[in-house]
């Protein structure tokens, strides 16, 4: 299995879940964060001053999925989260071991 972390741009988010869906992913956890990667943030006037906005608001996104499944999860994440412009985001996929559902105990595939 294989976890799958998408930062993504807030306003791509529901393209993205929609995205997801039509591939047949039924759960993934979302948090708001901020973040930056090389646009290094930006300018903003308040009350006459300016000041620089380094953390730029970003979502994340998380799913384990079994192996066969990583790169149409990837490539949906990549369509439907491109805008073509700086700021886009990452995606990161990495090794699960192990995976175990609380209420039933259930393991690994059949916990997903």
């Amino acid at each position: 299995m294989k976890k799958i972390e998408a930062i993504i741009k807030p306003f791509k988010m529901d393209d993205v879940r929609e995205a997801l869906g039509e591939i047949g992913v039924t759960g993934m956890t979302v948090s708001e964060v901020k973040g930056f990667g090389r646009q290094k943030g930006h300018t903003e006037l308040y009350r006459g001053a300016e000041y620089m906005v380094d953390f730029l608001p970003k979502m994340k996104i998380e799913i384990v999925v079994a192996e066969e499944n990583v790169e149409r999860c990837v490539n949906a994440i990549i369509e439907a989260a491109q805008t073509g412009k700086i700021g886009d985001g990452k995606i990161f996929v990495t090794d699960v071991e192990r995976v175990i559902r609380i209420r039933t105990g259930e393991e690994n595939e059949a916990a997903v």
